[in-house]
């Protein structure tokens, strides 16, 4: 119980002060502390612990594994407590708006949500839109196939239901996975893995839709089937597959 409390009081405090951010984002970018995020914690945190143990997990989630998927509107939250053990599913959101179409981000201002794997690289509890949980967008990949001058960037997880190339969800959403993420990042996950899948691979309404949208476009086509092997590997194990990058920005999925 003193261990939950200690970590929830680390938790605002580095909400607060901005130290929580760990990519781009400077530190002077939250110098104006917000006491949002503890009326955040204060109102949320009993109703997931609830809801965890409903589902039969153990609250606060260890490891946190997200996914979405573009065309379908839905995020999924994948949780578990040690590095072994299967990652079990605790809820979808549904993502309240879209822009783009099928295929990677590739350019600043194409409006696209960008497609493959990334991680949360910032914890941003002042964002214009209520509570954001940035991307490493451009990854690895995208710094080789991307724009060289203008990739773009600022891709966010985030609250107030708007977007512009980034994965909005309703204000509560947001509140609880900012809560969830907060935890397992505490605990010591650094790189919590967001995965950015066209469709679901499972859906023949989905996949057909994805298919007439790049039937045209090799690349495109080859750039889904290395995304689908990601997604075949997690259905099959509940455990994260090994992706890397080629020298041709290819993703690799062991």
């Amino acid at each position: 119980m003193l261990k939950s409390f200690l970590i929830t009081l680390f938790i605002i405090f580095i909400s607060l002060t901005g130290t929580f951010s760990f990519g781009q984002t400077s530190y002077n970018d939250y110098q104006k502390p917000s006491f949002k995020i503890s009326d955040v914690f204060n109102r949320k945190e009993d109703t997931i612990r609830k809801q965890f143990r409903a589902k039969g997990l153990e609250w606060p989630a260890k490891y946190v594994y997200i996914r979405s998927f573009k065309y379908d509107a839905e995020l999924e939250v994948w949780v578990k407590n040690t590095a072994k053990e299967q990652y079990k599913q605790f809820k979808t959101y549904h993502v309240c708006m879209q822009s783009g179409t099928m295929g990677p981000k590739r350019l600043k201002g194409d409006y696209q949500v960008p497609e493959g794997f990334y991680y949360i690289n910032e914890f941003n509890p002042n964002s214009n839109y209520h509570l954001a949980l940035g991307l490493n967008y451009p990854n690895a990949s995208d710094r080789i196939l991307s724009d060289s001058l203008q990739p773009g960037g600022d891709i966010y997880i985030h609250g107030s239901c708007v977007s512009i190339g980034c994965i909005p969800l309703t204000d509560e959403q947001i509140e609880e996975l900012y809560v969830i993420t907060s935890y397992a990042k505490a605990n010591g996950e650094d790189f919590i893995p967001v995965h950015v899948f066209p469709v679901r691979y499972n859906q023949r309404k989905s996949v057909a839709y994805l298919n007439m949208a790049i039937k045209n476009n090799q690349s495109l086509q080859k750039f889904a089937i290395r995304l689908k092997d990601a997604y075949d590997k997690f259905e099959a194990t509940k455990q994260l597959p090994i992706v890397m990058v080629n020298k041709k920005g290819e993703y690799l999925v062991d």
